[in-house]
């Protein structure tokens, strides 16, 4: 069951989330994404505290489409420094798991 992952990322601005997202979809990249927001995000940046509105995208895909994925964000984010994590998806309903793998593209 370790070959589904989920990803994540922040962005500052709805529009950023949207665009991301609908990009790693109609590539057929991953089965879906969730944005959720706003969201209060405290963290340091460069020796200061920063504190800002953001929006989360959660992505739910393969494994080895973690470079790809990778890859896109960061071709999009307006970040410096944009977070892009993995979390391994360790079990699930069979038949929610096997939705993911249908809806991805093969490659």
């Amino acid at each position: 069951m370790t070959n589904f992952i989920q990803i994540t990322t922040t962005v500052i601005k709805l529009e950023e989330a949207i665009k991301i997202t609908d990009n790693i979809l109609n590539k057929k990249l991953a089965a879906c994404a969730q944005i959720i927001g706003p969201i209060k995000s405290i963290y340091w940046w460069k020796n200061k505290i920063e504190n800002k509105k953001e929006w989360l995208c959660i992505i739910k895909t393969k494994k080895h489409f973690f470079k790809k994925i990778e890859k896109l964000i960061k071709d999009i984010h307006s970040y410096e420094l944009p977070e892009i994590t993995v979390i391994p998806i360790i079990n699930g309903s069979k038949e929610y798991l096997k939705w993911i793998d249908n809806e991805v593209k093969n490659k």
